[in-house]
């Protein structure tokens, strides 16, 4: 634009009212023939076309509207440096001025002329700051104005505007862009003057940025809002068609609506008569048809009121399927025995249970609670248990359960509200007195702002105060009294006291080596190779293959990773046999190895010799018992005890009471008394990654201290677990049975047990009674000769 490169001058001066104009936009301004403003447009028009300011005058807005003159205080210190485009006359007396703005120009004074006023003004000058943060807000600005057009209704997607975008998208300069995009966007008078006055090209970009992301929100809002309308406008119309299709049926079948209703109020007090009601749930009910009946049939209030009446008709109030008096013991027995392999103690206290619900079937027996490590067979003996009995059995999980709304159900006023999980359970078996398997009960959630579910289940589970169960929902009391309730649980410490009180606990421990494989071979392999369809193809799994997979490949306490091992071969066989491959016939190990890969197990005491310091403990955890390696380092130092290994505090009292015994005793173990003067002690627990905690390795702390300070290697084919006091006093512990067992899928054979423990060994299953040594012990003494072998040059060595 090289002719209107000056920088200052005097023209003639057109003050507007409000913003129309902005740099590098056109707009047309509609003026009156006999004003001051139309004077000065044809001043500015009748220089000579030669002439360097020859259609060109200054746009000022003025301040405020009622301003009759202008004046340097009246009018904004930023106008417009503007070309006369073109002049249109129309309306007699009127005419139309296109101008085309061209730079922003600071007002210095204005004088008045014959007919009109000129202004004297200098140019702005726009300083472009830090160029790298402008051209960044330019390119957002330009994305944003994309965003805010593919907004717009369709209406206004003009070809046009579509043109004007593109042309912002190609321009590069950021004073351009940001005017250009004001201009482009739907401003109103105070936006685009704010923009006006804005000389600073860095805050004039964010303000544009400002104002065109609200309006992209609004358009947003504005197109949420229509389709929201839209949406239930196209509903209730096709429910509007619905019910006039609806109606038609009716006709041509010479029915009305009121015979519909009518038909459905005869069908739900059919239902309620066939279902019993007993006489409070029954009034309760007649209520609530009274009510429906005067309602709106289309209002939400009647679906709720049908939909508590059908709950009600639901609900087996009087069906029962009570045990058939031919009840067989020896039949149960047998159902027992072909499906559960072991577990004798369990499978006795069911047959009590179940003797005593033949003799008094009336009576309320205990709440039974299986637990035990998974896969040990808990869910599957509580089917066991209802098909003995012959009733339903309906499984409600607990685990995860946080909201008490899950079992006290929701109350009528909350939309979507529902019966808990108990009455919905109830209608599922259809039978007042079913079997409700109650899984995963210790994993039941605490008390939280939601409320206490374990509390909420404790009316349900006391045979005291269960046969007035109420739900919210169902608002009236619900009898469970007939309900046989058989819990499951992993771990009994995470079932809450006042809960456990009302269990009877029947421990299910793990499997044995040789029950695993009996198992195997006698329920797990016939089902799965009916399960891959290969049942009829000669497939072969000896029992030194299960052996192995239930060593090397699994270890645990029940057998679900042993049945998923065994799927795992049988699904490779399904794939040769189905590929046309002769069937593999007896399988071998190395065909094992081929299917699952190496062993994933191994001996972990085969490669280790006695040596100083190191000792095999156990543990418990609610998968089963495992074992717990000790080891202890000597280094010089000034008496510092270090503990390692990922422990909780019990067990680090533990190693501070055993190496306080070991300190009170030093002379009689053979150390001097001040052996902690010079050296620091190191107790480490290998496999960092896994949380310890528990008493229970006190005595194995203290041999690997001795065995350290002493450096006599103590022997790797004995573990050992017992708690430690301050007098060197082996106190009893928990979990015997998953502890031996632990060692004895390991391969030792010699545990050490507190004293106090012997009444457990009965527990233990016969075949590890037989293959085991065990040693019990009432104080350290009594530990340190069995485990301590004699220092030899070697072991000094190391």
């Amino acid at each position: 634009m090289p002719e209107f490169g000056m920088t200052q001058g005097t023209l003639p001066l057109l003050a507007l009212r409000s913003v129309l104009l902005l740099p590098g936009a056109s707009a047309p301004i509609e003026l009156g023939s006999s004003s001051a403003s139309s004077t000065a447009v044809k001043r500015a028009s009748e220089r000579p076309r030669g002439d360097a300011n020859a259609n060109l005058l200054v746009v000022a807005v003025q301040r405020e509207s009622s301003s009759s003159e202008a004046t340097v205080e009246s009018l904004y210190a930023v106008g417009v440096l503007a070309e006369i485009v073109q002049v249109r006359h129309g309306v007699p007396g009127r005419f139309t001025c296109i101008l085309r703005g061209i730079a922003r120009v600071n007002i210095l004074e204005i004088s008045s002329a014959d007919d009109h006023q000129t202004c004297t003004f200098s140019r702005c000058v726009e300083p472009l700051g830090d160029s790298t943060l402008a051209y960044a807000l330019a390119g957002a600005l330009q994305d944003l104005l994309k965003q805010h057009d593919a907004l717009l209704p369709t209406s206004a997607k003009t070809k046009a505007r579509a043109n004007e975008l593109a042309r912002i998208a190609a321009l590069r300069a950021p004073s351009e862009i940001a005017d250009k995009a004001a201009d482009h966007v739907d401003l109103g008078d105070q936006e685009r003057s704010e923009v006006l006055q804005e000389v600073a090209l860095a805050e004039r970009l964010r303000k544009v940025i400002e104002l065109v992301s609200r309006a992209a929100n609004t358009l947003q809002v504005k197109r949420d809002l229509d389709r929201a309308v839209r949406e239930h406008l196209s509903k209730h119309e096709h429910n509007a068609l619905l019910r006039h299709k609806l109606r038609a049926i009716q006709s041509e079948l010479g029915e009305t609506q009121s015979e519909v209703e009518e038909r459905w109020f005869t069908e739900i007090e059919r239902r309620l008569d066939e279902a019993e009601l007993p006489p409070e749930p029954r009034a309760a009910a007649d209520r609530e048809l009274g009510r429906l009946r005067r309602m709106n049939r289309q209002s939400s209030e009647a679906q709720t009121a049908r939909t508590y009446l059908d709950w009600l008709a639901s609900l087996p109030w009087s069906a029962s399927t009570e045990s058939p008096p031919g009840l067989e013991l020896t039949a149960a027995r047998e159902l027992l025995d072909e499906q559960h392999y072991g577990l004798k103690r369990v499978k006795k206290r069911v047959l009590e249970y179940l003797s005593v619900r033949k003799l008094a079937p009336g009576k309320r027996g205990p709440i039974l609670c299986l637990a035990g490590p998974p896969g040990v067979g808990k869910t599957s003996l509580g089917r066991s248990i209802a098909e003995a009995l012959g009733r339903p059995l309906v499984r409600i999980s607990l685990g995860g359960v946080r909201d008490d709304a899950e079992i006290r159900g929701h109350r009528r006023t909350y939309v979507g509200a529902l019966p808990g999980r108990l009455i919905q359970a109830m209608k599922r078996a259809g039978a007042r007195d079913p079997v409700l398997m109650l899984d995963e009960i210790d994993k039941l959630g605490g008390p939280n702002l939601r409320g206490d579910p374990a509390s909420a289940l404790l009316e349900a589970l006391d045979p005291e105060q269960n046969d007035a169960f109420s739900d919210h929902y169902i608002g009236v009391d619900y009898d469970l009294s007939k309900v046989i309730f058989i819990a499951t649980a992993n771990d009994l410490g995470g079932i809450p006291a006042v809960l456990r009180d009302r269990l009877e606990i029947i421990e299910l421990p793990g499997y044995t080596i040789d029950e695993k494989v009996a198992i195997v071979q006698q329920h797990l392999l016939p089902k799965q190779l009916h399960e891959h369809g290969i049942e009829n193809f000669g497939i072969e799994l000896g029992a030194p293959l299960i052996l192995k997979l239930a060593t090397a490949y699994t270890r645990e306490s029940g057998v679900r990773n042993l049945e998923r091992a065994v799927a795992s071969v049988l699904r490779d066989v399904a794939m040769h046999i189905a590929e046309g491959k002769p069937p593999p016939g007896a399988l071998t190990e190395e065909s094992i190895a081929s299917i699952l890969g190496p062993p994933r197990f191994h001996d972990e005491l085969a490669a280790k010799a006695p040596s100083p310091g190191v000792v095999t403990g156990l543990g418990w955890t609610s998968t089963g018992g495992t074992l717990l390696f000790v080891e202890v380092m000597i280094t010089p130092g000034k008496g510092i005890l270090r503990r390692t290994g990922r422990i909780g505090s019990v067990m680090k009292e533990s190693a501070q009471a055993a190496l306080s015994y070991v300190r009170s005793h030093a002379v009689e173990i053979g150390l001097d008394e001040d052996f902690m003067a010079t050296r620091d002690i190191h107790v480490h627990f290998p496999a960092g990654g896994i949380p310890k905690d528990g008493p229970s390795a006190g005595i194995a702390i203290a041999t690997a201290l001795v065995s350290a300070l002493l450096r006599r290697p103590a022997r790797v084919d004995v573990a050992m677990t017992g708690e430690i006091t301050l007098r060197g006093h082996v106190l009893p512990i928990g979990g015997v049975r998953e502890k031996v067992l632990a060692a004895h899928r390991a391969g030792i054979r010699e545990v050490i047990l507190p004293e106090r423990n012997r009444k457990d060994v009965p527990e233990l299953p016969e075949q590890v009674r037989e293959e085991m040594t065990l040693h019990f012990v009432r104080s350290i003494r009594e530990v340190l000769p069995i485990m301590l072998l004699p220092a030899d040059d070697q072991a000094a060595a190391e």
